[in-house]
């Protein structure tokens, strides 16, 4: 998973925000269109989008509207579009923040800072009614309390890390057991299992560990 998704078409712009950003020690990936930043996301994951408006295909708005679908990952939309009903527009569909180009590049990596402040430094995980104590490792849905063992509380929190990508059962088996387990892989199904019975309304229709036929979970 990268930190950051800069999403612009003009390459020279792209990859002087990149080299700023990568110069703050963040990894990025840089798509000049929508569909690209769409399929980077699907495929990797994301912390943050940095969010162009005009764009060749799908804009924007279209590509922001897209994410707020399937998952919350914080949206910068940067544009020369400054009209008050295109921020507007962008606020509405979901977006964290809206700078009008030319920017300050400063004001900029601070903004980008203070998310990750404020959604990644922290020793708890948030989706929804789900809270995960990191630092206590506690469980608690809907604010009460859910007794898991440390397994299942390690592969939750490696799920919910990576909230929005498909994990392989193989990647999920190692980083939970390790290489040198005596366990089958046939453990994590079980897990899983256990896990949607504590989480979900209804465990046989999930909502937020759901199954990726072929290749294994995704948390949403």
């Amino acid at each position: 998973m990268a930190d950051i998704i800069v999403v612009e078409d003009n390459q020279e712009i792209g990859g002087l925000l990149a080299d700023f950003l990568q110069a703050e020690g963040y990894d990025i990936y840089l798509a000049i269109t929508g569909e690209e930043a769409l399929e980077i996301y699907e495929a990797e994951g994301a912390k943050l989008m940095i969010l162009d408006i005009m764009l060749p295909g799908m804009d924007g708005f279209a590509v922001c509207r897209k994410i707020r679908e399937h998952g919350n990952m914080p949206i910068i939309i940067v544009s020369a579009k400054d009209g008050k009903e295109d921020k507007l527009n962008g606020l509405f569909l979901g977006a964290d923040d809206y700078i009008e180009k030319p920017y300050d590049i400063d004001i900029l990596l601070a903004k980008v800072k203070g998310i990750f402040a404020r959604r990644y430094s922290s020793d708890e995980i948030i989706e929804g009614n789900i809270r995960l104590d990191k630092a206590g490792r506690h469980l608690y849905v809907d604010e009460q309390e859910v007794s898991v063992t440390v397994k299942e509380f390690d592969l939750l929190m490696y799920l919910m890390e990576n909230k929005g990508k498909a994990m392989k059962k193989e990647e999920l088996f190692y980083k939970v057991w390790g290489f040198e387990s005596d366990s089958e892989l046939q453990t994590l199904t079980v897990h899983i299992k256990w896990l949607r019975e504590k989480l979900e309304k209804d465990p046989k229709n999930p909502q937020h560990i759901l199954t990726v036929w072929g290749i294994g979970y995704r948390f949403e």
